[in-house]
């Protein structure tokens, strides 16, 4: 334990073996530690001195553990407290928590898992201690609030989404498993490697898993890994996804896609760190991992739904987190929007003319949208805009190709209705076919240059074909090009 002095730790148990064993435990890891069995005894040493870390049992004598939980909060909070209790229920732990708690140890607990949890309670003291010597060298008073760090920007000046970028701010700094609910598109990764490479973790690994990609049997392999043998093709001992971002961020999302087998065990991770690989009889490897999940649902819900484990949700909900959709967002809209056409103008025009810029109605009909999927959505239809822009043009609304009216003027060529096919029933079938098959590609085309302004490489884009495709089409039909298509 690399350190400028050692942590200085306040064990409060009125069990006497345990007090002893924590205070033996600790010692031999570098701490420094000072023990008693009394409320009292515990109360007049908070007053006295400063404490990194207070491991306080709850049921002592003289003085309940939960006063001084409070007490500890109110006069020393830069002081983590862990509580133990025999009595672990979910709602009591979770009371704790809420009441102030940085985490709870469940009695009885190994070694191990005292190790870990003191090791992580003291990284996120020594975190928070080296962000604020920061700000204050910078002469800032308070977190930046840009929200941009290390490569990672968050745009938006809304008060939602400067509220939920001071909350990552100021989770950043500590090792608290951190939930985030919000709807797709919103920017929920986004928000987790912000995050993670504000954290004294940034140096290491941030692993992503989207739980809702994978099988279960292929996501367990991947998470904890495997040993030889454990299934077939497992010709070698292979490390899993928990063990790679061991010492950085372990990043789980769309959550409540995850089976309750896995649920389970991932648990058993989060609690003591223990990493058993599939078809393995023993542990395997230790981590260090800072959690972070997500998930677009509602999280809740999922729990009574017995979708999510209510112990698990607790675990990782110790911050939640809330991304705001971008309807509730708006006047962040022509700022992101901006942001992406400058963006995608580099990428795919030629970088040295002018990017286009957005008129005032181009901005107003930005804001109206409704924005089902959010600020990526948003974001295909600058990209989208920018293949079709010229240099330094004014962009107007008919330029900004919503993506959702693209799919419903071409898919209501599909409809009877909109097609107005009618086949006699006495029609031979492979001639009815080919009948409706005609008045189809007549129809579709119709819309399709129509929509598109007869630019038959817009047209190809709206389609999802090539140019030949199309012009294959029209040869088939007799069409020129100039031709306006009416089915009959």
């Amino acid at each position: 334990m690399q350190a400028e002095r050692a942590p200085l730790v306040l064990v409060v148990e009125d069990e006497d073996t345990l007090r002893e064993s924590c205070v033996s435990v600790l010692t031999h890891e570098g701490y420094d530690v000072v023990s008693c069995a009394r409320g009292d005894e515990a109360r007049d040493l908070l007053q006295r001195g400063v404490f990194d870390i207070v491991l306080l049992d709850l049921h002592i004598p003289h003085v309940s553990g939960r006063d001084l939980l409070r007490l500890c909060l109110e006069i020393r909070p830069e002081t983590l407290v862990i509580v133990m209790t025999g009595n672990a229920s979910l709602e009591s732990s979770m009371e704790v928590l809420k009441a102030g708690a940085w985490d709870y140890l469940a009695k009885p607990f190994t070694a191990t898992h005292l190790q870990i949890l003191l090791g992580r309670a003291w990284h996120t003291v020594q975190a928070a201690r080296q962000a604020r010597a920061a700000r204050e060298a910078e002469g800032l008073s308070a977190p930046d609030t840009t929200g941009q760090s290390d490569g990672i920007a968050l745009l938006g000046k809304s008060p939602a989404f400067q509220r939920v970028i001071k909350l990552a701010e100021r989770v950043a700094a500590t090792d608290a498993s951190v939930f985030i609910t919000g709807e797709s598109g919103s920017g929920k990764e986004v928000i987790a490697q912000f995050i993670h490479q504000r954290s004294r973790r940034a140096r290491k690994q941030m692993v992503a898993v989207n739980c809702a990609a994978l099988p279960e049997t292929l996501l367990e392999s991947e998470m904890f890994g495997h040993v030889k043998g454990a299934f077939t093709g497992a010709v070698r001992d292979k490390p899993g996804l928990l063990e790679t971002a061991n010492g950085g961020t372990f990043f789980l999302d769309e959550l409540t896609e995850m089976s309750p087998t896995i649920q389970a065990k991932l648990l058993r991770v989060i609690q003591d760190g223990q990493v058993r690989r599939v078809g393995a009889e023993m542990v395997e490897a230790t981590v260090d991992v800072r959690f972070i999940a997500a998930t677009n649902r509602n999280p809740k819900q999922a729990v009574e739904e017995g979708v999510l484990r209510k112990d698990l949700f607790f675990r990782l909900s110790v911050v939640p987190i809330r991304v705001p959709p971008l309807r509730e967002r708006r006047e962040d809209i022509p700022l992101l929007a901006e942001h992406f056409l400058a963006l995608y103008w580099k990428r795919h025009r030629d970088k040295r003319s002018p990017v286009p810029t957005l008129s005032k109605e181009a901005i107003r009909s930005l804001q109206d949208r409704p924005w089902s999927g959010n600020v990526r959505e948003l974001q295909n239809v600058m990209e989208h805009a920018v293949v079709l822009l010229e240099p330094g043009a004014e962009v107007q609304p008919d330029d900004l190709p919503y993506l959702d009216d693209d799919f419903d003027a071409l898919s209501s060529g599909y409809s009877g209705e909109a097609l107005k096919i009618s086949v006699p029933i006495e029609a031979e079938y492979h001639q009815a076919r080919e009948q409706v098959i005609t008045e189809f590609e007549l129809s579709y085309f119709n819309r399709l240059v129509d929509r598109a302004n007869a630019n038959m490489s817009e047209a190809a884009r709206l389609a999802g074909v090539d140019r030949t495709t199309l012009y294959r089409l029209m040869e088939k039909h007799g069409l020129q090009r100039n031709t306006v298509i009416k089915a009959s």
